[in-house]
């Protein structure tokens, strides 16, 4: 049995079905390009006619030359019907696509009570319109939707609906979990079962997660025979999402010796896990495995202690290969070698033993005591750390801000934000408004420095999180603000504290902007401003 496994991809159709996903035509265009950067074989596009954005999709995609497959959705023709006339059918082939996807009822009960038919006409459905779609010439995938269900509630039924896609032709027979209900060993045991039946050549997996087992359930079917795995990046999808596709990849390949992609496509998929998130505008959670930010991230000093020596004391795998780094996180738990690690991880040479290395340790605790929280916020440790190192120079000075907010009756509130810094020895004094207070720092700050490094631009706050330090002290509290700002390439985190929100915001909002610039050469900015002096030098 071959190990080649042809991943497909349903991010830009079922992935938009989750809930806070909305895809432009421009959105969805990106992904694509990005997912055959990968390597994936099936890029699912949507439904042709269905809405303006996919149309548009089908349209536009043709210029971008993929070597994946683009592929079209659709159901089988409707009840009591001809093929030839069915729209939707005629829709997925106008769309002018390789291959096309069509899902049909595989359990009975739907039979019966979704499509209030006869299981006879369920077949010729099928039958039609896949025999027509293969007359279109186009390579037809089947969906069995809802077969493991169908499958133990009436396994000849649902059998005889895959025997008779491929009697009309159907290239892929994928079983569908549809309602993610089944557990990993039924699912083996079927997919065994029908590999024997009809042969694995052209078996296919489409598993939702709503006992979190959408990955393990891939996995099994496999191992039972099945060489098309269909997911999503991120596991988007609708209710607890599909199967992620960033862990079934690596799974499969690194861990299991299938063939996926390329191992050098392996090592984009972390970045192109990071770049989907960031388009589809949904947070990535940080501890998802093989991309998440902390898959290899690192606290304790016991552990941190034995990775410098040997990082398979606690990594599974070395995080490169899916494109992802270890990480070395600073906080009042970690000793010295945490420090010492995230250094060298920065390239800053820090002695164990010297004096600064204590200050930095003794620091780190002293803010922590204060309320400030490092493990979450990398990029305000980097800085700290760097400043200790005396790399640092001011990109700016702050001189003041201020802001004013306005409420009418029956009208949205109105920030006002002002702020005056000096960059280089010169004033510069800006206002903007914003939905919040916030938002409009955020925006009067950006104007001020935009001026003098242009490619602050490229960045922007992707999250804010404040959190209540001693609820004790009710209004009076310490607050704790955690922004995330990210770009196409990188995210950081930094963090600020006050019993003012606005200043523990400004605080952590600064440091956002000061990370956004510290990676930057001089050539990276204007002509006009590559001799500021405020640009650090690396």
């Amino acid at each position: 049995m071959s190990n080649a496994i042809s991943i497909f991809d349903t991010t830009l159709r079922d992935g938009t079905q989750g809930e806070g996903i909305s895809l432009s035509a421009d959105d969805k265009l990106k992904i694509a390009k990005k997912l055959d950067q990968l390597g994936v074989q099936y890029i699912e596009g949507g439904i042709p006619g269905s809405n303006g954005k996919d149309i548009e999709f089908f349209k536009r995609v043709k210029d971008l030359r993929l070597q994946a497959k683009i592929v079209a959705f659709g159901s089988t023709r409707r009840k009591d019907s001809i093929a030839e006339h069915d729209s939707n059918l005629n829709q997925m082939i106008n769309a002018g696509v390789q291959a096309a996807t069509l899902v049909g009822k595989s359990w009975d009960f739907h039979v019966h009570t979704a499509l209030q038919t006869s299981l006879e006409e369920n077949l010729a459905m099928i039958y039609d319109s896949i025999a027509y779609l293969k007359h279109k010439g186009l390579e037809v995938i089947f969906d069995a939707e809802h077969f493991f269900d169908g499958y133990k509630n009436n396994p000849d039924y649902a059998v005889a609906v895959l025997k008779k896609a491929e009697e009309a032709g159907a290239d892929w027979l994928v079983m569908c979990d549809t309602n993610g209900g089944t557990m990993p060993h039924e699912i083996h045991s079927i997919v065994s079962t029908l590999t024997h039946q009809l042969g694995a050549a052209n078996l296919g997996i489409h598993t939702h997660n709503d006992c979190e087992l959408a990955v393990a359930n891939t996995l099994s079917a496999v191992q039972a025979g099945a060489r098309q795995v269909q997911g999503t990046m991120n596991g988007y999808g609708e209710r607890c999402g599909n199967a992620n596709l960033c862990s079934i990849i690596p799974n499969l390949q690194i861990k299991l010796g299938y063939d996926c992609i390329d191992e050098e496509q392996m090592q984009q998929l972390t970045n192109t896990a990071r770049y989907i998130s960031e388009v589809a505008n949904v947070h990535m959670p940080v501890n998802q495995p093989y991309v998440g930010n902390a898959a290899f991230a690192h606290k304790g000093g016991i552990h941190v202690s034995a990775i410098l020596r040997d990082s398979r004391t606690y990594e599974h795998i070395v995080p490169e290969l899916v494109g992802n780094k270890q990480r070395v996180l600073v906080s009042e738990l970690a000793g010295q070698s945490n420090i010492v690690s995230k250094a060298n991880e920065l390239g800053i040479e820090f002695d164990p033993d010297h004096p600064r290395t204590k200050e930095v340790i003794q620091k780190i605790k002293d803010l922590e005591h204060q309320g400030y929280q490092f493990e979450g916020a990398d990029g305000s440790l980097e800085l700290l750390i760097r400043e200790a190192n005396g790399e640092m120079k001011e990109l700016f000075n702050f001189e003041s801000f201020k802001i004013l907010v306005e409420k009418s009756a029956g009208q949205p509130s109105v920030s006002e934000a002002f702020v005056k810094i000096n960059v280089d020895g010169n004033s510069v004094y800006t206002a903007a408004e914003g939905n919040g207070p916030v938002n409009a720092l955020d925006n009067a700050l950006r104007k001020a420095l935009i001026q003098y490094f242009p490619n602050i631009k490229e960045m922007h706050l992707s999250d804010y999180k404040v959190r209540v330090l001693d609820e004790k002290d009710a209004a009076a509290a310490k607050v704790r603000v955690l922004i995330e700002s990210q770009n196409y390439q990188n995210s950081w985190n930094t963090v600020g504290v006050s019993g003012n929100v606005i200043e523990a915001s400004w605080e952590a909002l600064v440091d956002s902007m000061r990370y956004a610039l510290i990676g930057k050469k001089k050539s990276d900015f204007a002509p006009d401003v590559q001799e500021h002096q405020g640009i650090i030098n690396l």
